[in-house]
């Protein structure tokens, strides 16, 4: 439903803890011995008349050699650590065996014929079967095939109406920008050359005449931090040069927006026109394409609310929106009479926060209630057919498809149970199993619990918490504590094979649904952001702090992980609470809050964050809390793993950088402060499998010797 850029990543971890040991079995070097100090260089930026020093400001250049030499010695010395440590291979082999194990996701219907995805274990990428009439599967699209080492990964694959025409994207090293490939479904030729330079897109066919597509202007200098901030909804037809490719929305002044996306509805009449300038609220347009006239209809003139089309019923559009319904609710409109007084609330706003989804001639609202799914299934008219019987407490996803199919699929999982898929049968009501987990993990000899604790200002937080059956609560089980806290993403109850792994070695996993997400509806949301973002750390601080007084661990048996937006919250806790907690793994996180909005499409994140531009009020505030800006000299920090990408050009290493150069600065103590940058790699959508089982062997192995463990559970081979 809206715009999202920053996403979270699955975690893992361990077991078989013992307790911190005075002699030190492994033979790693001190982190610091073979790292030569980052050079302080002398630039100044001034905000409203203070001057904030930024000496390595120099590192912000991702193509200068000074840089590259940094990275190399940097990588030489965490590799150097981690390499020693003893039980790193037993880690790397759990997590692959947990790995290990064919994954699929929930068939979808495109023309006459059923496609659906497999990872058969390790492979690098997942890959696209089609189920014949026969029953038989054969591969239809295997991007493993597209480069030798699988870091060539494949995204928003889209067919058109009747099925005869596919397109998707392909992303290089996990890059954002993208290129497009069209083809044959039937016979799978190639069609023309790839479209490219495509960024923050989807691909919406228009019959099988070409479809809509989004980029920016491709900018001059690194493509990996230049800033882009006009977003372009361009038309390609068919079997024509990319350069010939319409313009729909986005070429004037006036329709300049960083985030433009479209959707086609009513029999491919109507083109509906998302544009936002940050990553909450959009306008909506909606194009008449059976008009000569370029005008286009208004259905939300400004951003105060998010909007996206659902589904096309008779004349109308079904519309899902939080406007005027913080918590959600969908609306059908007539095209040729969108006013707001004529809207109709199809499923009105209730108390729970509302995720829609449409198929088979239904509609299914899927609610959160303490993060926790509850479906319920109505008709196009919004009359309220029955609730959907689940398994368990956990989420379910999917139940989107054509409104023709006759069956529809959902997918069920929480922290502990893998993903299974069901078969739901849409006019009796009756949910079968069509495809039960192959996950070794035996998710039966662990318990979840939901638990509620109070925040610094009296707030209410709810917390879920996964561990082993029989685990004595004395303080002394290796912890994960995992937030996210912005941009209103619900963090669900989901299965990971990286946190089962961290489960079987017999560590606790925590997630607080802290504010700043939508858990709870906008409220929720508008409570962590700008000036009111201290509220996200003091949640997160909070639930260690339960964690800690309730026996569940200790200090010395804590982690601290986040990533992108997490990453900044780990590194805003690790500089105000360094005290709290044993390890801390920032992922490539937001942690320059002065510049962040000059890199990519970092200004989108206004809307969470504010600009240290906008006013000296939101510029003292983000130099509060920055994490860059917040290590104080002489402070003896957890052990610190930072993680970020060469190629990561949503949230540009630079900040990883930075931050893990002025730590290692500050920092006193014997506790390593490393930073892990992986090559040719990105934000973290498309990493290879094998690149995934060595970056968190490498974490939580690092994790793991911090905590003083020394043995882990588990670690039967797996390669």
């Amino acid at each position: 439903m809206r715009n999202t850029i920053l996403m979270l990543s699955a975690t893992l971890l361990l077991m078989g803890c013992s307790e911190p040991s005075n002699e030190n079995t492994d033979t790693a070097s001190a982190p610091g011995d073979k790292l030569v100090p980052t050079t302080r260089g002398d630039h100044v930026n001034t905000y409203f008349g203070m001057e904030v020093p930024d000496p390595y400001r120099w590192l912000e250049d991702d193509l200068s050699s000074d840089t590259a030499d940094w990275i190399a010695d940097q990588n030489a010395s965490t590799r150097s650590y981690i390499d020693a440590i003893s039980l790193r291979d037993d880690v790397k082999n759990t997590v692959a065996r947990l790995l290990n194990f064919e994954r699929e996701t929930a068939p979808f219907i495109e023309g006459a014929k059923r496609y659906f995805y497999r990872n058969s274990g390790l492979q690098n990428q997942r890959v696209l079967y089609r189920i014949e009439e026969d029953g038989s599967e054969v591969v239809f699209l295997d991007p493993n095939t597209f480069s030798e080492d699988g870091t060539v990964s494949m995204s928003s694959v889209s067919f058109s109406e009747d099925g005869s025409l596919v397109a998707y994207q392909l992303s290089e090293g996990g890059s954002d920008w993208r290129s497009i490939v069209s083809r044959d479904a039937a016979t799978g030729d190639v069609l023309e050359s790839p479209l490219v330079d495509v960024k923050f897109s989807g691909i919406k066919w228009l019959g099988n005449e070409g479809f809509f597509y989004s980029s920016y202007d491709k900018p001059d200098g690194s493509e990996l931090s230049a800033k882009t901030d006009q977003h372009k909804l361009y038309f390609h037809a068919l079997g024509t040069p990319q350069s010939n490719d319409e313009v729909i929305f986005g070429a004037t002044a006036e329709q300049k927006h960083r985030y433009v996306g479209a959707s086609v509805g009513g029999d491919d009449r109507y083109l509906v026109i998302s544009a936002a300038n940050s990553t909450s609220g959009n306008k909506l347009f909606i194009k008449d394409l059976a008009s000569e006239s370029d005008e286009l209809i208004v259905v939300f003139a400004d951003e105060s609310a998010d909007g996206s089309l659902l589904e096309s019923h008779d004349d109308y559009l079904l519309i899902e929106t939080n406007r005027d319904a913080p918590k959600g609710r969908v609306i059908a409109l007539d095209p040729q009479a969108a006013g707001e007084t004529d809207w109709r609330d199809v499923i009105p706003e209730s108390e729970h926060v509302l995720n829609a989804s449409s198929s088979a001639g239904y509609l299914f609202a899927e609610y959160m209630i303490d993060a926790i799914s509850q479906v319920k299934q109505y008709d196009l008219e919004g009359i309220l057919i029955r609730d959907i019987k689940l398994p368990d407490l956990g989420s379910a996803s999917g139940f989107g498809g054509k409104k023709e199919q006759e069956n529809v699929f959902f997918t069920f999982t929480n922290y502990r149970i893998a993903p299974a898929i069901f078969s739901l049968d849409p006019e009796s009501g009756d949910v079968s199993l069509y495809r039960a987990s192959k996950s070794p993990f035996d998710g039966n000899e662990y318990q979840t619990e939901q638990v509620f604790y109070t925040s610094k200002d009296g707030t209410r937080v709810p917390m879920i918490i996964t561990y082993a059956k029989g685990t004595v609560l004395d303080g002394s089980t290796p912890t994960i504590l995992y937030g996210y806290g912005g941009f209103d993403i619900s963090i669900r109850p989901r299965f990971s094979s990286t946190v089962a792994a961290w489960l079987e070695m017999g560590g606790i996993y925590a997630v607080p649904n802290i504010r700043g997400g939508g858990e709870y509806g906008k409220a929720w949301h508008i409570a962590g952001t700008k000036t009111q973002k201290q509220n996200v750390f003091d949640d997160f601080i909070a639930a260690a702090e339960y964690l800690i007084a309730e026996g569940y661990t200790s200090k010395e048996k804590l982690a601290v992980s986040g990533r992108s937006n997490g990453g900044l919250l780990v590194g805003a806790v690790t500089t105000q609470r360094p005290d709290l907690f044993q390890v801390s793994l920032p992922g490539v996180g937001v942690l320059d809050m002065l510049r962040y909005h000059t890199f990519t499409a970092g200004a989108g994140w206004a809307y969470d964050y504010g600009t240290s531009e906008e006013s000296e009020e939101m510029f003292r505030y983000l130099l509060g809390y920055s994490p860059l800006h917040n290590t104080k000299p002489g402070t003896a920090y957890p052990a610190t793993l930072i993680t970020t990408a060469e190629r990561d050009d949503r949230v540009v290493p630079a900040h990883s950088y930075k931050f893990a150069a002025q730590m290692q600065y500050d920092h006193t103590g014997d506790a390593p402060i490393l930073i892990r940058i992986d090559s040719n790699a990105g934000h973290g959508a498309g990493t290879p499998t094998d690149k995934l089982v060595d970056q968190y062997a490498d974490i939580y192995s690092f994790t793991l010797k911090n905590m003083g463990v020394e043995k882990i559970r588990g670690s039967e081979s797996a390669l």
